[in-house]
């Protein structure tokens, strides 16, 4: 499967563009499924935190480390993952993702002990790295690559979708049937979807003779697949960073009730979901020019919100804003980072799964930090601009080389 290269176009991922009214491949949208899973699960923990925590009898503190193991798990699953499944095709790389996946959470589901639940946890992420790491190639190689970013963008957004959908029915559903209630019905969807990913994903994207180990890590070579998972880090410590801690911001800084912050969320996860949208189908006209305006413009962003943030409306409209243009850029550099990994797509892929994961860890450490200062609660969001920042100085490079190879810097 991973034996295979991308056809790498001189021109970057603008050529052999099809028709705008071209239909995406009926398997990127199963695999969004996948990833709505995954993303639902990733985050309705936040939610249950509580009813986990009185269950199980540890602090919410303590509780909060499922959401920590989870985070480790991603880091280090995705890459590890898609080594160990180097010889496997495609489509039983997702098929047993999914089996474990759903094993996991039957475990956390029928746990008696905090320390169980934490192992399933980490099983689960496990499970959602290599998933993701390998969907991510499956749909750029069946939309082809004029419209590889837009395949991403589409299996990416089924997470995104999970913040404005499944993340709030499940914390619904853990009021009316327990903690427990959630990992039961994600782990019975689970199973479903194993049935429509082995129907879905074609024979084809095996190559398992052709792989090894050694071929896979020549991809580290690549200083351009390195500038790209230093974009993502970057990126995804300024916004998520800056988003860990914007509940505090918006009740005792922007004097939004307490109530009404989940509303206020549902934006955030709105503008993401049409963030994932846009910047796939922008990233396959103007892949550079993207990843380099989706960096400026949520550095300016957060800086608004640092600055604006003691107003209410203008807060919660920055929040929705700063969900469009944070992950305007995510598709793209996802791409970018199976395209510049040569002969190891999904490792590649994989990791800008652990670049993401690992700047949100690091970004909410040095968030959290900030609140101690004298910005207080608006601190995430000034510390986070400038970390944003620094995500120009990855996208421009990229840009600047690949218009040394190929003409313009910036299409």
């Amino acid at each position: 499967m991973q034996g295979t290269t991308l056809p790498a176009p001189a021109g970057g991922l603008t050529e052999e563009r099809p028709p705008a009214s071209r239909r995406l491949p009926a398997v990127v949208y199963v695999l969004a499924l996948g990833t709505f899973l995954m993303g639902t699960t990733e985050f309705v923990v936040a939610g249950l935190l509580p009813e986990i925590a009185s269950d199980l009898q540890v602090s919410v503190a303590r509780a909060g480390l499922a959401i920590t193991v989870f985070a480790a798990g991603m880091i280090i699953g995705a890459p590890l993952m898609s080594m160990l499944t180097l010889r496997l095709p495609a489509r039983w790389t997702l098929v047993l993702a999914l089996g474990v996946f759903a094993a996991g959470h039957v475990i956390a589901a029928v746990g008696d002990g905090f320390a169980l639940v934490l192992a399933a946890r980490f099983l689960t992420a496990l499970a959602t790295g290599a998933f993701w790491a390998v969907a991510n190639v499956v749909a750029t190689r069946a939309a082809g690559p004029a419209a590889s970013s837009r395949a991403v963008g589409v299996v990416g957004s089924g997470a995104m979708l999970a913040n404005v959908v499944g993340v709030p029915l499940g914390a619904f559903a853990g009021q009316l049937m327990g903690w427990r209630g959630p990992f039961w019905i994600l782990a019975v969807l689970a199973v479903a979807a194993m049935a429509l990913i082995a129907r879905s994903v074609p024979h084809e994207t095996s190559g398992g003779q052709t792989v090894s180990i050694r071929s896979e890590l020549s991809a580290l070579r690549s200083g351009r697949l390195w500038l790209v998972l230093a974009a993502c880090a970057t990126m995804s410590a300024g916004v998520l960073g800056t988003y860990t801690y914007i509940a505090p911001l918006l009740t005792g800084r922007a004097g939004i009730a307490a109530g009404l912050v989940p509303l206020v969320l549902v934006g955030f996860g709105a503008g993401a979901l049409a963030g994932f949208l846009v910047g796939g189908r922008a990233g396959d006209v103007r892949p550079y020019a993207t990843t380099i305006t989706a960096a400026a413009s949520a550095a300016v962003v957060l800086l608004a919100l640092g600055l604006l943030s003691v107003f209410a409306v203008p807060t919660v409209v920055l929040v929705a804003l700063l969900g469009l243009v944070g992950f305007l850029g995510t598709p793209v550099l996802i791409a970018l980072g199976v395209r510049f990994a040569g002969k190891a797509p999904t490792l590649g892929s994989a990791l800008t799964v652990s670049a993401f994961n690992l700047g949100t860890a690091a970004g909410s450490w040095i968030a959290g930090q900030a609140l101690d200062s004298s910005f207080q609660a608006a601190g995430p969001a000034m510390v986070g601009a400038a970390m944003a920042a620094l995500a120009l100085v990855p996208t421009i490079t990229i840009a600047l080389i690949q218009g040394r190879r190929s003409g313009p810097a910036f299409g």
